[in-house]
């Protein structure tokens, strides 16, 4: 759980009642970066709900499938780019960082694709640019 009055995770800046908490509990996203940091905060807050429904059905998985039970603890999203791809199309570039259990720091770079549809942005899929 995220304290309402807390900075919020998706690193905008703002407080978490005023950035990511009314997209968990119902109000649209409207870019997909802000679906996307939403998604990023609420795998810090473990709503896996949400990170399902905001998954485009035709690409979304069963359950998440968390690395064998460990603690993922998140540490950081960093967004590179938001480009709009199309009238309901669009891609969002960033880093996030995480750890888990007691391993060494990893670093996710992931260009995500997103869709809208009735109005509502969902997360289709990611690719994952090679390291330079």
């Amino acid at each position: 759980m995220i304290e309402a009055s807390a900075a919020c995770p998706c690193g905008s800046g703002k407080k978490y009642l005023q950035c990511c908490s009314p997209l968990h509990v119902g109000a649209l996203a409207s870019t997909a970066e802000a679906l996307m940091r939403s998604r990023y905060s609420a795998y810090v807050a473990e709503l896996e709900p949400y990170v399902l429904a905001t998954w485009h059905a035709t690409t979304r998985p069963s359950a998440l499938d968390p690395d064998e039970g460990q603690k993922i603890t998140w540490l950081g999203l960093t967004v590179k780019r938001h480009a709009i791809t199309g009238e309901d199309s669009a891609t969002v570039e960033f880093v996030a960082r995480y750890r888990i259990g007691g391993a060494s720091a990893v670093r996710l770079h992931e260009i995500s694709r997103f869709v809208r549809e009735d109005g509502r942005w969902f997360y289709l899929d990611g690719s994952f640019p090679e390291k330079t």
